[in-house]
């Protein structure tokens, strides 16, 4: 009962231009706020919807609601890419493209605002099925990242084939990239591979100085994480945007 009873809500996490610094995009996540045992984190309420596929509702709502979150941004002036995450529960239901293109059109949101992250093992399990699906939505105008990555089986023939546009770095390799050498090696071993297939990289869970510095030295070219922004609601979101905006246009004059 917890949808019905609106104890789901979105939170934003800004995704950083390390060449501009500036706001690049955004990361919608999910949080439970339970009445009696208060926040309930993502780590257990998601596996348990997918385990029930009470996943399929929760996701349509998560887009339906980021869309319109999106719009809001977009009539207070801010035009930004929205990622959102799949599961490999939402991806293979044949619902899904129709979904989407609903949410858009209700929301009046441009497709190529709109990018979603799949798994590594969400590809691996149907590849064929998953290719059919990604042709589709990105001729759409949809973008796709591969989040986590580092931590599954991809292979390159994956990442060649699909129609990815960028790739996520786990935080886990981003906890050591400054302080440990064979990090930074695998680390900028990525991100040279992923710029020869024309892929943008991010970095997830940046939380240091040190960190963001090794990351620009390695070509990086988006990050997120503590350092530069904690998921917050979209009031609050609007606020930095607008401070942001209001600092760049002083220091141009």
């Amino acid at each position: 009962g917890a949808l019905k009873r609106e104890e789901f809500f979105l939170v934003y996490q800004p995704q950083i231009d390390l060449a501009t610094g500036q706001i690049c995009g955004l990361e919608a996540l999910m949080r439970w706020k339970h009445p009696q045992r208060g926040d309930i984190p993502p780590t257990v309420f998601v596996p348990l919807a997918e385990s029930t596929e009470f996943i399929l509702l929760l996701g349509e709502w998560v887009l339906d609601q980021a869309l319109k979150d999106l719009a809001r941004l977009e009539k207070a002036g801010f035009s930004l890419r929205l990622a959102v995450n799949l599961s490999a529960v939402q991806f293979k239901h044949e619902e899904l493209t129709n979904a989407i293109l609903r949410f858009l059109d209700s929301a009046g949101v441009s497709p190529d605002r709109l990018e979603l992250e799949i798994t590594e093992s969400t590809v691996i399990h149907d590849e064929r099925f998953v290719e059919r699906v990604m042709d589709h939505l990105h001729r759409i105008g949809l973008q796709f990242a591969i989040d986590d990555f580092g931590t599954g089986y991809s292979s390159l023939s994956v990442l060649r084939r699909l129609p990815f546009d960028r790739l996520k770095i786990d935080r886990s390799f981003i906890q050591d990239v400054a302080t440990d050498a064979g990090v930074k090696n695998i680390v900028e071993a990525i991100i040279w591979m992923a710029h020869s297939l024309n892929l943008k990289v991010l970095a997830e869970g940046v939380e240091t100085d040190e960190q963001l510095t090794a990351l620009k030295m390695l070509g990086c070219d988006e990050a997120q994480g503590y350092l530069l922004g904690r998921p917050v609601s979209l009031n609050l979101l609007i606020d930095r945007l607008s401070r942001e905006a209001g600092r760049h246009s002083t220091e141009s004059i």
